[in-house]
């Protein structure tokens, strides 16, 4: 992985590196315990790319967003890119750690959406993490240590194989997540609301209201209002406040003033960020950060 810190207000990004393998690879697996400086960094940081840990052995935390992840024996943990996470190692973390562009699915099946179709992953409301029965672990494991073996020795259609490997891992885990967090099918989640999510990750900055996304959507608040329900638990409104929440906490931990984050975020003036950041959080920005 490629670790890039542009300045003292950024960030640490950890990029993908595509040509690893002396190839055009979108997708990549290895040994917790072999990437230490990476997978376990106890600084705040975020990665680029989407990422799932298998923890085998070991204990500790792993804070994603708002989220604190307790780490433990045959335990899994979803990162989706962008959100910001802290390792807190207690003892030991072995397993395996897999990491794969969005592209490297998404272009395959010609789906900009395929990746918000998994609820671990772009979860607003559950932890991104399972902790399965040792029986599920190991159908995992004896998926993963499959690829691993093909990534032993990459052949010209490697890549379509990895890519099946992958996709029926996903398809596993999903259908588990949703039994554990009695979520519905995301075979039959609502197409807006999937652009939705999409849009909310892309248009969060500048479109505060729902009406925004429902033109862009071409359907009714009332409509994306009852989608955001059903899927979400949240309002429409509430899960755009959240994604901007989420978003703005990343530059308070910056040390990003008011001011900064006012125009960045596209609020008119920082008395209006202000109160909307302590009716939304019951902090002031400046008590926030003084938490942090």
């Amino acid at each position: 992985m490629d670790k890039r810190t542009n300045n003292s207000k950024k960030i640490k990004t950890y990029h993908f590196l595509p040509y690893k393998y002396n190839r055009h690879l979108l997708f990549d697996i290895g040994r917790i315990e072999t990437l230490e400086n990476y997978v376990l960094d106890d600084s705040l940081h975020q990665l680029s790319f989407y990422e799932i840990i298998f923890i085998e052995e070991g204990t500790g935390t792993l804070s994603i967003g708002d989220k604190t992840i307790s780490l433990s024996k045959e335990s899994i943990v979803f990162t989706s890119p962008g959100q910001t996470r802290r390792w807190a190692i207690e003892k030991d973390i072995t397993g395996y750690v897999l990491f794969f562009e969005k592209d490297f699915l998404d272009l395959f099946f010609f789906d900009n959406l395929f990746l918000y179709r998994f609820q671990f992953f772009h979860q607003y409301i559950q932890p991104p993490a399972l902790k399965p029965d040792e029986y599920f672990f190991n159908q995992c494991l004896h998926l993963i240590q499959t690829i691993t073996r093909e990534f032993s020795c990459l052949l010209h259609d490697s890549d379509h194989l990895i890519r099946a490997l992958l996709y029926q891992l996903l398809i596993t885990i999903n259908r588990l997540y949703s039994k554990t967090y009695n979520l519905q099918d995301n075979g039959v989640i609502h197409s807006d609301f999937q652009k939705f999510k999409l849009l909310l990750e892309k248009e969060y900055t500048m479109n505060h209201n729902i009406s925004s996304y429902t033109k862009l959507l071409n359907i009714s608040p009332k409509t994306l209002n009852r989608l955001c329900k059903q899927y979400s638990g949240l309002s429409a409104q509430q899960m755009v406040h959240q994604k901007l929440i989420s978003e703005i906490k990343k530059e308070l931990i910056l040390k990003k003033s008011a001011k900064e984050i006012t125009y960045a975020f596209g609020f008119s003036d920082p008395s209006n960020f202000n109160r909307f950041f302590k009716r939304n959080t019951g902090l002031t920005p400046q008590q926030f950060q003084k938490e942090v």
